[in-house]
């Protein structure tokens, strides 16, 4: 039996996830109050009914704040009888989620006469910061579009198997941020770049031509080598300590060339290795 819990601020897409969920079909309920959950997971266990087997629930700042504080220990107490219950979390830059607002002209539900969009969003993350934290899952949204984060929850979520533990590994460009929701980061800028090869710089890391001219510089098999030994070190120490999601970062200037060679070659590895792995190309705006 697996229990879904999905949070975070208003704007960042909890919706879609839920939707996405249930079209993977996860019994979903939007805005539970935090006060029912524990009486709603005791009757997913004694339900008969195979309906309930798989069940995804939002929780946001609408409900009483005063019991976000007793939430992690109460998932944790769900976890010791016997339900898969998991919290996902949805975070997006405040700027990013007013041009939302202001595109949608949706009201954030922490808004009134006294209370600024800007203020309501910082109210929200203080709100919901135990959820936060005690999240398996972090998902930043600000350079997510809806498809691919559907694409990413199908992957990562509703196709994972109740055992193991699923490894992302993330391409991305420095110049245009690191990803906030990544347990590693890498920097791979040290490397040769493809960029400055005429001939290579309209291609990317999924390119053989890329792949061959990196394949042929110093270091870059020492770099490859030295990501996966250290990933692959302590994946054991994550899934020992229940943790279901890792996410793995690997950034170059532009997040074109060597980061994408690099994610690609990595997830190629831990799946020949028997991780349940899948790669995403933040720049290349793609997840596999």
């Amino acid at each position: 039996m697996r229990l879904i819990i999905v949070t975070g601020l208003s704007g960042s897409g909890k919706t879609i996830v839920l939707h996405s969920l249930e079209d993977e079909g996860y019994y979903c309920i939007d805005n539970m109050p935090v006060f029912l959950l524990k009486n709603f997971a005791e009757q997913m266990q004694t339900n008969p009914d195979p309906t309930y087997r798989l069940t995804a629930v939002g929780i946001d700042a609408r409900s009483d704040p005063k019991y976000f504080a007793d939430l992690p220990a109460l998932i944790k107490q769900l976890k010791q009888s016997g339900i898969d219950c998991q919290i996902i979390s949805l975070q997006t830059r405040d700027e990013v989620l007013i041009k939302r607002f202001s595109e949608t002209r949706r009201k954030h539900p922490l808004t009134n006469q006294n209370t600024t969009l800007a203020e309501a969003i910082k109210l929200e993350r203080k709100l919901l910061e135990p959820l936060m934290l005690a999240s398996d899952l972090r998902i930043d949204t600000t350079q997510t579009n809806l498809h691919q984060l559907r694409k990413t929850i199908r992957s990562r979520v509703a196709n994972k198997s109740e055992t193991g533990l699923s490894l992302q590994i993330e391409s991305f460009g420095f110049k245009h941020g690191v990803p906030r929701d990544a347990d590693f980061v890498f920097d791979v800028r040290c490397l040769p770049n493809p960029h400055w090869q005429q001939h290579l710089r309209p291609l990317t890391g999924e390119d053989s031509a890329v792949a061959n001219f990196l394949e042929e510089q110093e270091n870059v098999d020492d770099m490859f080598m030295d990501i996966h030994r250290f990933v692959e070190r302590w994946i054991p120490c994550f899934q020992a300590d229940g943790r279901s999601y890792l996410t793995v970062a690997i950034g170059c200037t532009g997040g074109q060339h060597r980061s994408v060679y690099m994610v690609e070659r990595l997830q190629r590895y831990f799946t020949s290795q028997g991780v349940n792995s899948l790669h995403t190309h933040r720049e290349l705006g793609h997840t596999v």
